[in-house]
């Protein structure tokens, strides 16, 4: 354990700038961008990341405020495996968009590691880089301490060749009746419960290879603290020993974290006085608990001296209704595959999609994701991000868009960012003011 202090001590500012979520807000706020590099059904990993660079130039020239790429691993269908080269790429391929990751694993490498990666980008785009941590990989390694040994990996090159009969697990189940609720418009389903999927042997195996041997994931608040201490240069060992991380000390980079529920990540936001993601796009259910537990958390810091809230939609935008449908067909068969273990698959076409039979397990399963996407015309999306956006008092929307077209995809994101900017014209004029 070390001695690193909390993040009030941070020397940077963060670019968030607060509004006040005691009343509903009365025009559009920022939009900005999470990209899970997909692969197209068809298509390979360097034609998603040469996507992703061209969708970061438009995003730019159409004002998304960020642009966040994800990490996911094991995925057939994502080649969003390591934020800090994508973001790397991306920042060096724009001119003034904030590039960073939504999120770093944090519990698959070091505090240091981290700091140094994205220290070593930020020292090439100074002031444009966003490091957002998230605990998804600590609920990984806290699956492999919970498998049996016969699940943890031999360090050979055979280690990976497990059936894929032997690694999908049943799909999984709700833990209750499905039942909805409207919140002041917004639609929040049931929670889905994951506890079929963190039996999966895959899951377990695919944890265990992302850690070394024996390795121990620390506590994530006790992470994050080393994080702001390595860019502080505040880091001492128990016995008093400076260490400095070189790149990353004095880095501007703008530190946030992302949770999915009101536990340990949105405490720990809002205890540090640091901006809070939530994710609607993948945990519906409990997006409203995980932004009031940040916000009753919440103390101020050099950071921020006020909550600041960045909310995530799955979205698809097309010129009418029924062309947004079709081009979001695919989505209920990828995130089936995410949920019976299989992992992202290559995304398919529609007519892939149209192909696949589905059973009234298979719907409940994905139902909660599907409902919840926003797919439709400009009006139509604009509108329900709105609603997202009052009900939730974000901040700023954080937009994910998966389309089997690329070109699909650029258009969606022009459609949102005009419909969003003639909102905030029309909010504008009616205020007085932009």
């Amino acid at each position: 354990m070390s001695t690193a202090r909390p993040v009030s001590t941070a020397r940077s500012v963060s670019t968030a700038q607060p509004v006040s979520t005691a009343q509903p807000v009365s025009r559009p706020v920022p939009l900005s961008i999470l990209d899970l590099s997909p692969i197209p059904s068809g298509s390979g990993a360097g034609d998603a990341l040469r996507n992703s660079i061209d969708l970061a130039r438009h995003a730019e020239r159409l004002g998304y405020l960020r642009y966040w790429v994800a990490e996911h691993h094991f995925a057939a269908g994502v080649a969003s495996s390591a934020p800090a080269v994508l973001i790397g790429l991306i920042a060096a391929a724009t001119n003034h968009i904030r590039v960073g990751s939504g999120a770093v694993q944090l519990g698959h490498q070091t505090p240091v590691a981290v700091v140094e990666q994205f220290g070593l980008v930020d020292a090439l785009h100074p002031g444009r880089i966003d490091l957002g941590l998230g605990r998804s990989g600590q609920r990984r390694a806290e699956i492999v301490a919970e498998a049996p040994q016969s699940l943890q990996p031999a360090r050979t090159p055979q280690s990976a060749q497990v059936p894929r009969a032997a690694q999908a697990p049943q799909a999984a189940r709700t833990a209750a009746p499905r039942e909805s609720r409207v919140v002041d418009g917004l639609l929040i389903p049931p929670a889905f419960s994951f506890a079929e999927l963190a039996r999966s042997p895959q899951l377990a195996l695919q944890a265990a290879l992302l850690q070394q041997p024996g390795a121990r994931t620390p506590d994530f608040a006790e992470q994050v603290d080393e994080v702001v201490a390595f860019l502080e240069g505040t880091y001492r060992s128990p016995g008093g020993i400076a260490v400095h991380a070189v790149p990353g000390e004095g880095a501007e980079v703008e530190l946030w974290i992302l949770g999915s529920s009101g536990g340990q990540s949105a405490k720990v936001a809002g205890e540090r006085g640091l901006p809070f993601a939530a994710n609607y796009h993948v945990s519906p259910a409990s997006v409203l608990e995980a932004v009031e537990s940040y916000r009753e958390a919440f103390t101020p810091s050099k950071v921020l001296s006020e909550p600041y809230v960045v909310v995530s939609a799955d979205v698809v935008v097309a010129e009418d209704d029924a062309t947004a449908r079709e081009l979001a067909k695919p989505y209920g068969l990828w995130v089936r595959a995410i949920r019976t273990g299989q992992g992202a698959i290559p995304y398919p076409t529609p007519g892939e999609a149209d192909a696949h039979i589905w059973s009234e397990a298979d719907r409940e399963l994905v139902a909660d994701r599907v409902d919840t996407q926003f797919a439709g015309s400009p009006e139509t999306v604009a509108e329900r991000l709105r609603v997202l956006q009052r009900v939730t008092g974000a901040d700023e929307l954080l937009i994910t868009t998966i389309t089997h077209g690329h070109a699909d995809r650029v258009r969606s994101y022009e459609l949102l960012a005009e419909a969003w900017h003639a909102g905030a014209l029309d909010a504008g004029r009616a205020g007085g003011s932009l």
